[in-house]
């Protein structure tokens, strides 16, 4: 059994919690995640399973989009609600000095990772440095904020702690937690984010991920598989003749007389995804120049040998 699931992480659970929950319902070891999602938060978790773990680097690198909300006014040592409160003062801030500190944050940046994250320092988790009372020097690192919108602005006169609820569309690698705090040091107030929600990876929205209790309860988890081209949309598709499979599955070269259709020309080092007509993924190809015609060579197959 292979494919990708896209579940819907709730708060509570840490991603390793729900690969070894998947793990035990599908009765199978070959399972990840691709990216991990915050205990605290809930929202869309990529999960690969069978030899659909061999598709991770692409499935990481897709953008994501987060809908969360930012309290001003109190920082926290861990840039979120978990956190302990290090600071805290009655905010006076309009909606346009936010949506003028979204649009200043938008685009490409870098950003320094916070303590409490899965990044390794010398072979170490900082989070786990976090627990002892460690910080290290974290290098910055290039993220991109492709959209930043603010969708409702909550005065909140009585406490003094202005709230925000904003949409988030961002490049892998970034921190939401990071960036609430960020914008709360940009704004002069201190800020953390207070609630967030993964809506989407890449082309996997949380409309049409499974709950835990759907995959408890289902007598056919293959059904709730998605197929492995979902991941490869961006790669041209190759649709090769019926023939061919046997070769690819023992990774023999595929020449153009063997192929059915392509959306495009290949071009030379290009990765191409090798497929049936069904939609069924053979595997990923590389076009290399050579003979009478060039030729795709596969570097990942996803088919027993036969």
């Amino acid at each position: 059994m292979q494919g990708i699931l896209n579940l819907l992480k709730p708060p509570g659970m840490t991603s390793h919690d729900v690969v070894e929950f998947v793990r035990k319902q599908f009765r199978l070891r070959r399972v990840g995640h691709a990216g991990t999602l915050d205990p605290a938060a809930a929202g869309v978790l990529v999960l690969l399973v069978g030899k659909a773990t061999r598709l991770n680097e692409y499935l990481t690198g897709m953008d994501k989009v987060y809908r969360g909300e930012i309290t001003f006014g109190v920082r926290t040592d861990t840039q979120d609600a978990t956190g302990k409160v290090l600071s805290s003062q009655k905010v006076d801030l309009t909606q346009s000095q936010v949506e003028q500190a979204f649009a200043r944050f938008t685009g490409r940046m870098t950003q320094i990772p916070p303590m409490v994250s899965a990044l390794k320092h010398r072979g170490k988790r900082l989070y786990q440095l976090a627990r002892e009372g460690r910080e290290v020097s974290r290098p910055p690192r290039p993220i991109e904020i492709k959209r930043l919108e603010l969708l409702e602005f909550y005065r909140d006169k009585e406490e003094g702690h202005p709230r925000v609820l904003f949409e988030c569309q961002c490049s892998k690698g970034t921190y939401m937690r990071t960036l609430a705090a960020d914008i709360g040091e940009y704004l002069g107030c201190g800020a953390h984010l207070s609630y967030l929600l993964r809506i989407a990876v890449g082309p996997y929205e949380a409309n049409d991920a499974w709950l835990l209790e759907e995959i408890a309860k289902c007598d056919d988890l293959s059904r709730l598989l998605l197929p492995l081209s979902s991941a490869l949309g961006e790669l041209p598709r190759v649709v090769v003749r019926p023939e061919m499979v046997s070769l690819i599955a023992n990774g023999k070269r595929v020449y153009p007389g063997g192929v059915e259709n392509m959306s495009a020309p290949p071009k030379p080092g290009q990765l191409v995804r090798l497929e049936q007509p069904e939609n069924r993924l053979l595997a990923l190809a590389i076009w290399r120049e050579g003979g009478p015609s060039g030729y795709f060579h596969p570097c990942k197959v996803f088919l027993d040998h036969e």
